[in-house]
């Protein structure tokens, strides 16, 4: 599964790409996200408990920086197993900061891959989750940059 999208952030790029390379604060923006553990400066361990359709799972990732160029592109691989199943979780994102008039506007995409039980359950509603997941992760980030809920977010499948 892929998907991209856009976040207009009120800040600028510069504030922007160094919140986003401060994993604690980017996996705060993620909901679900616990017990996070560096083991270098590039590569963390976590676990993801999210909800999809009916089911709770807990995937145990690791996440690592493959590409950081200062102020504008970031990438990372993710690599995990759902705890208690058979199954793997693996995604590779690309984002980009743009500078722009208002701030700066975050271009992401992220190709995704599941297989095992959760990878059965359906396009449809993995599809679903992801988005639901995106719209929650924008509207943490910008919160932070803004104090308030403030901030545009808009995102295409």
């Amino acid at each position: 599964m892929k998907f991209s999208g856009e976040i207009a952030v009120d800040a600028a790029r510069e504030a922007v790409f160094a919140k986003l390379q401060d994993i604690h604060f980017f996996a705060s923006c993620i909901d679900g996200v616990k017990d996070l553990v560096p083991r270098d400066e590039r590569t963390f361990d976590a676990v993801l408990e999210t909800k999809v359709a009916y089911m709770t799972f807990k995937f145990k990732v690791t996440a690592e920086l493959t590409e950081v160029t200062a102020p504008e592109v970031i990438a990372a691989k993710i690599e995990g197993a759902p705890l208690g199943l058979a199954g793997r979780l693996t995604a590779i994102s690309a984002t980009r900061l743009v500078e722009t008039a208002q701030g700066t506007t975050i271009q992401y995409e992220i190709d995704t891959a599941l297989t095992g039980k959760l990878g059965s359950i359906g396009q449809p509603v993995l599809k679903a989750k992801a988005k639901d997941m995106e719209k929650q992760f924008a509207k943490n980030l910008c919160a932070a940059f803004a104090g308030t809920e403030a901030g545009a977010e808009k995102g295409a499948a």
